[in-house]
């Protein structure tokens, strides 16, 4: 099995996944509001793909009848950390 490479640092694609993931670390976020908002077939504006393929976010089950939400794994917040430092 091969692993997807995390986007190079730097990169505008950076950029565009860091903003993703401080966008979940503010609040709980369900599947249709992340599809909503950031869901798209641009390849170059791909941080949800990017997400989901570097094992930066995870799906949970929500509380009854509320859904799906996306949350960081410690793998994204990690990122996120770093790339605020930066």
């Amino acid at each position: 099995m091969s692993r997807s490479p995390l986007i190079e640092a730097g990169t505008s694609q950076t950029g565009n996944l860091l903003q993703f993931l401080a966008w979940l670390s503010e609040r709980p976020r369900s599947y249709a509001d992340t599809m909503e908002a950031w869901k798209t077939s641009c390849p170059r504006l791909s941080a949800w793909e990017d997400a989901t393929a570097n094992g930066l976010v995870d799906t949970a089950h929500g509380s009854a009848g509320a859904g799906s939400i996306i949350v960081l794994t410690g793998k994204g917040r990690a990122l996120l950390k770093a790339g605020k430092g930066a």
